[in-house]
């Protein structure tokens, strides 16, 4: 026998032998699943792939087939897909984690109300200190908790006050290990760039605000990738407090497809900072009772004083609301990448619950179900592509995945209530979710 040929059978066989000692530890632990005869929305393309059996060792998907002919190793844990759809896990783009100085308790419920609601990636856009400890023990799954991603403390105008201390915030930034930086308003020009050139030649990433005096263009021209919220695209077409040209729209969407930067609108939030939200259509969320009292009284005064506010001019708020809808709509349009977020825990946007919010704002904006789950599934795979393989129901990808009952592709609230969850191949079915759910909310009553 040829040498070459026997050095490639040895591996083929040394290879099966592992795999299968590899299969037999997992089935050992507990770790195989087998979702039988579902249908996979697998977000590859806008299509739907009929009676499937999903086979996931460990965290990550093993192997997708025909349900008529799949073989389900003995001791798998299996799931009956029968008429349910089997879609990505979605991501939070701009979510907040708690710092430690919290309670563990309540570290834990926001980390599970996010999974809950099949989250399971967070880019928590404000780092402090402590928190790559969080970071380190859901990443290892000690908690349920999605796969977790962070910027660390922000660079602002408190915070950083002059070039060099920009520099020197990058540096110590990028040692400690944050994946990315947080951009916040308030730096000089020369701040920013100072900030912006050291995390390039560092290769760590920055995202977030526009800073007033660095401008969207200058932002995107210095290599800033995330650009949440839409008021620096508000500012730049000139969109503030008047209803913004076509034309400069159409201009600033050019550039963003362009540039390739990421957008992550976080539309509900701005409808309740620019006071056009009624207060009973807050106070009555149901979410609400997840959350600790303080945090939702302090939520109430906020809103109250909002609307109270005698210089609040609902008109030129609709006119920025209004703009915000039309730049999505464009940017869509445009082709250019669109992330899913909501800057929750904050002003009513209760952590995981606040999606389903978002989505159908993101819907108004003339965008399909399609369109709207790629942005917190394949797209956010591909904006983490260094660091993971995840974002579709394709075989190597990491476990995180949704079991609907109705199609997500015909509606997108068909996302609520999920008949179960699995996160890094984490398996909580709805009962699991819905006992959880209520131990939060009865510790929140006290």
């Amino acid at each position: 026998m040829r040498l070459p040929l026997l050095i490639a059978l040895m591996a083929l066989f040394t290879g099966c032998s592992a795999e299968k000692s590899a299969m037999k530890e997992a089935l050992d632990n507990g770790e195989v699943y087998a979702f039988k005869n579902v249908h996979v929305v697998p977000m590859d393309a806008e299509r739907i792939m009929e009676n499937q059996t999903v086979l996931v060792v460990g965290d990550r998907i093993h192997s997708i087939s025909d349900a008529a002919s799949a073989k389900i190793p003995d001791g798998a844990q299996t799931i009956a897909g029968d008429g349910k759809y089997l879609m990505p896990g979605l991501a939070e783009m701009h979510g907040h984690i708690p710092p430690p100085n919290q309670s563990d308790a309540y570290i834990a419920s926001v980390l599970f109300m996010y999974v809950a609601n099949g989250i399971t990636t967070v880019r928590g856009m404000l780092g402090h200190d402590g928190q790559l400890a969080i970071k380190a023990r859901a990443n290892a799954s000690e908690i349920i908790s999605p796969t977790l991603y962070l910027a660390g403390p922000s660079f602002n105008g408190g915070s950083v006050n002059s070039p060099e201390e920009a520099v020197e915030k990058v540096k110590l930034q990028k040692a400690e290990g944050w994946d990315l930086l947080k951009v916040h308003p308030g730096l000089t020009r020369e701040e920013f760039d100072a900030m912006a050139e050291t995390a390039n030649e560092l290769d760590i990433r920055f995202g977030g605000h526009v800073p007033a005096e660095v401008g969207l263009a200058h932002a995107i021209a210095m290599g800033q990738e995330t650009f949440d919220h839409l008021d620096g695209y508000a500012i730049h077409v000139d969109g503030t407090n008047k209803p913004a040209s076509d034309e400069a729209i159409a201009e600033v969407v050019k550039l963003t497809v362009d540039s390739g930067a990421w957008v992550v609108p976080t539309m509900v939030l701005w409808e309740h900072l620019y006071g056009v939200t009624p207060m009973e259509a807050v106070s009555d969320l149901p979410e609400l009772k997840y959350m600790p009292r303080q945090i939702v009284a302090s939520w109430m005064n906020s809103h109250r004083s909002r609307l109270a506010n005698p210089g609040l001019d609902l008109v030129t708020s609709g006119h920025r609301i209004e703009n915000r809808n039309r730049i999505l709509r464009a940017l869509n349009e445009g082709g250019a990448r669109i992330l899913m977020g909501t800057d929750a825990p904050q002003q009513f946007s209760v952590p995981g619950f606040s999606i389903h919010i978002e989505l159908a704002r993101m819907a108004d904006a003339g965008m399909s179900p399609f369109e709207i789950f790629r942005t917190g599934s394949v797209y956010v795979g591909d904006y983490f592509k260094e660091q993971d393989t995840f974002g579709l129901v394709a075989a190597g990808h990491r476990a995180d995945l949704v079991l609907l009952d109705k199609n997500p592709l015909e509606n997108v609230g068909n996302l609520k209530a999920p008949a179960g969850v699995m996160t890094r191949g984490r398996w909580l079915s709805a009962e699991d979710i819905e006992a959880e759910l209520s131990s939060i909310a009865a510790r929140v009553r006290g």
